[in-house]
């Protein structure tokens, strides 16, 4: 298949169905390492919704995978993503193509010959199925945020390091594809370009209510809600806060119920609060000082805050504030000068919020008070390892046996930073945080925040590292 049309079959074969908007760089920039044709890595995607055939579509385009298992608690979500695999392989001449579905991720991890699996569940079941596939030796790569509370973030690095799996993050900004901006802001940042570095100003969007009230509806048939739960509190069905029926389009409504996920503090703020702490130098640490401020919606559907102002201070003195009225993307303050990075009009699904303003968009995603600060680095430079795309980087460090652009032990510490600032944003307190003990110094209610109780003994992350033979803290 010539590079066009493989280009113009992903865009409209692959995705147009699903409402989904996947640049050509996204696909097309994916190149791993040479492998054997006989022997390509065997991947499973788990979760088919919205993300997912976003993450499942990166990885069909790597040469070094073969997609050969898709599993999910909606039937035609799962039925829907075989179809997207299929019809790929078939477009690249194959005619009988392989692809089983499954309901139970157990019985994906149960299978000797894959290898890997995507995780793009909803928060909620993020440390759960990937701590499970880590101990069956799966590598993973695992949506962002790694997880949905301090405590599973511990837990899955453990299980991770234990049995020695790749995990990859999927912090996509820290590749240069398809994201320009963050890699030379970043490092431009690590090496002093801007003097010292005093404030990191982060807009992260705005979740607004849904503006319809709480209605408990009948379970569709074909979705497996009791178990969709997971650790999740008990509670009635409603489309609203789980997922469209008819559609890909939109963004589900678990990301703004906080059962399910916890809001734009973790969502978007899992991505920039990783690229603050990749450039400070902090990326195995964490704030020490959190006053947070946030109103939530009350009486709808969503559950999430909505403003914020979230102020933390870091042991290198520097000053991260997360604001809703902010332009999206980073902006680092130095004693001499500015860097600002972001995504710009670049999309990864069609409902991308807030990303920029139309004014905004004529100044581009990187810019700086004086060009100079983004003049190529020089010699003995600290660079970043070079990542072209985020799935290809984690296929080739399956293969290298290497850690990936994106690790365990920094993407927890991103979740780490934007859940304190949730708690603070509950507490309504400042609140002051330990990044060696990864605790809170001397507050037990808000260390009792590190982590939320299952509501059945088998979703509890605790007992699964616990019948590994593993500590989860």
């Amino acid at each position: 298949m010539n590079k066009q049309t493989r280009r113009s079959f992903l865009r409209t074969s692959l995705l147009g169905g699903a409402g989904l908007i996947i640049l050509p760089n996204i696909v097309t920039g994916c190149r791993t390492l040479g492998v054997s044709a006989n022997r390509r890595i065997q991947v499973a995607q788990i979760g088919c919704g919205r993300e997912g055939r976003v993450d499942m579509s990166g990885v069909l385009a790597c040469p070094s995978a073969r997609v050969v298992a898709v599993c999910d608690l909606d039937t035609k979500r799962v039925a829907a993503a075989k179809d997207v695999v299929v019809n790929f392989y078939k477009e690249k001449g194959e005619s009988n193509v392989d692809v089983q579905t499954y309901h139970d991720f157990h019985e994906v991890l149960g299978r000797p010959d894959i290898d890997a699996v995507v995780v793009s569940t909803p928060d909620h079941w993020h440390a759960l199925v990937a701590i499970h596939a880590a101990l069956a030796g799966k590598h993973i790569y695992l949506q962002k945020p790694v997880t949905y509370a301090i405590a599973e973030a511990i837990a899955l690095r453990h299980a991770v390091r234990a049995k020695k799996v790749i995990l990859q993050a999927g912090s996509q900004q820290r590749s240069e594809h398809p994201f320009i901006a963050f890699r030379p802001a970043s490092e431009a940042v690590r090496n002093g370009r801007i003097g010292r570095l005093a404030t990191i100003k982060i807009g992260i969007g705005l979740d607004k209510p849904k503006g319809e009230a709480p209605a408990p509806m009948p379970v569709p048939a074909n979705f497996d809600y009791e178990r969709w739960l997971g650790p999740a509190p008990e509670q009635p069905y409603m489309e609203d806060r789980v997922h469209p029926q008819d559609s890909f389009n939109g963004r589900p409504g678990w990301i703004t119920t906080e059962d399910f996920g916890l809001g734009m503090i973790t969502n978007w703020g899992a991505h920039h609060i990783d690229i603050a702490q990749w450039a400070m130098g902090m990326e195995l640490s964490g704030p020490t000082e959190i006053d947070a401020h946030a109103n939530f919606m009350s009486g709808d559907v969503w559950t999430v805050h909505t403003n914020y102002h979230v102020k933390m201070r870091y042991a290198n003195g520097v000053n991260v504030i997360l604001d809703n009225n902010y332009e999206n993307g980073l902006r680092f303050e130095g004693s001499e000068g500015w860097i600002f990075c972001s995504r710009g009009s670049v999309r990864v699904t069609s409902s991308d919020p807030n990303l920029a303003e139309p004014a905004d968009l004529t100044k581009g995603p990187l810019r700086a008070s004086d060009a100079k600060i983004l003049s190529p680095l020089g010699t003995g430079a600290k660079r970043w390892p070079p990542s072209n795309n985020q799935y290809a980087n984690w296929l080739d460090s399956i293969i290298a046996r290497r850690e990936p652009i994106a690790p365990i032990d920094q993407a927890a510490r991103s979740l780490t930073a934007c859940a304190t600032a949730w708690i603070g944003m509950k507490l309504k307190r400042k609140l002051t945080w330990n990044p060696e003990k990864e605790m809170f110094v001397g507050d037990d209610e808000a260390n009792a925040m590190r982590e939320r109780h299952a509501r059945a003994q088998e979703y509890d992350f605790r007992e699964v590292m616990k019948k590994a033979g593993l500590s989860a803290a």
